[in-house]
């Protein structure tokens, strides 16, 4: 967000901050969200690079097509095993996961900039 927009908010009352500032996530937290959200992205990224369908997918997991939605979406239920499992499923190697997980930039570029919210008032 560009200083003089922030400002001009900021004047106006509005309070603005990241996704993790309103969740107050400790950088533990946002660490693993930014994880999962890097695994997903890569699943749907290389099922859809190998060209199978969600459906398709779910049968070499031995899961359902509506589970392998939640895992594209890094779903709160999906554990990070199963997101892992689904890149060894398809075809990732150690070196490839590795470099997912160390890598920031997946995540933060599915990270939508943070809304400002009014403050409330204080009785």
């Amino acid at each position: 967000m560009k200083p003089s927009k922030r400002k001009k908010l900021e004047a106006a009352g509005w309070k603005v901050g990241s996704a993790s500032d309103f969740l107050e996530l400790s950088d533990a937290e946002e660490m693993l969200v930014n994880i999962k959200l890097s695994l997903a992205s890569k699943v749907k990224e290389l099922r859809i690079k190998r060209k199978i369908t969600q459906q398709q997918f779910a049968k070499l997991l031995g899961s359902s097509q509506s589970r392998i939605a939640k895992l594209e979406q890094a779903d709160r239920s999906v554990s990070v095993e199963l997101l892992l499992r689904s890149l060894v499923t398809l075809g990732a190697s150690r070196s490839q996961i590795g470099k997912i997980v160390g890598t920031r930039s997946a995540a933060r570029r599915q990270r939508k900039p943070a809304r400002a919210k009014k403050r409330l008032a204080k009785a």
